[in-house]
């Protein structure tokens, strides 16, 4: 498994603060930094956003692990890559500064592992459309993010993320883990929705507000 990963490639907009609430945009399987970039119009002034490039080639886009099967990391290499991803955001975002993870599809995947790894590094997570990475290594315990803001977002009529894996995010995010949860169901399908969007700017709003 390769684990010798290139340095971070980070496409940047919002504020040049280096004080400023840091939010990471996390894609999804096979995309790239660029296509999560372009959900900044839509979420609060003030922040400075990250879209962080995944450091696994795939499919002509980038993955955050290897997995054994859609919304199931491999083990390994969820934690070689959340080790990856901690170094970067350890040199851009010191103790102090607050930072929100927003992950979509494989990348909700993602937010969700670093999140159950160390709740309180974070300010809040978004799980977009993905489901969190059972049974890969990250602990899934009750009252594990007791404190926690969760931002759980899914689609009605999803067919790329496993049904089952959906409804066992929603119901851990809501119940057990403690978590102090902000829940949206879209009729539609696999995608980020205007309405979404909106839920999701002023979710933001709030987690970062002084």
């Amino acid at each position: 498994m390769i684990t010798d990963f290139a340095p971070a490639q980070v496409a940047w907009a919002g504020s040049e603060d280096p004080a400023a609430p840091l939010v990471v945009l996390l894609h999804g399987r096979g995309a790239d930094e660029h296509s999560i970039l372009s959900i900044v119009p839509h979420l609060p002034v003030g922040p400075a956003y990250a879209a962080v490039r995944a450091p696994i080639a795939e499919g002509g886009g980038y993955a955050w692990f290897a997995n054994r099967g859609i919304g199931r990391p491999v083990t390994e290499s969820l934690a070689a890559t959340m080790t990856w991803f901690r170094a970067w955001l350890d040199e851009v975002a010191p103790a102090g500064r607050p930072v929100v993870l927003v992950g979509f599809s494989g990348g909700a995947a993602f937010a969700g592992g670093l999140l159950l790894d160390e709740p309180s590094r974070f300010s809040g997570a978004a799980i977009l459309y993905g489901t969190l990475p059972f049974d890969a290594g990250v602990p899934v315990t009750p009252g594990r993010l007791v404190g926690a803001k969760v931002f759980v977002a899914q689609g009605d009529r999803d067919v790329v993320i496993p049904r089952e894996l959906l409804d066992r995010t929603w119901s851990y995010v809501t119940g057990e883990s403690g978590a102090t949860a902000h829940t949206r169901r879209d009729p539609g399908g696999h995608g980020i929705t205007a309405e979404t969007a909106v839920e999701l700017r002023d979710w933001i709003a709030a987690v970062v507000e002084p």
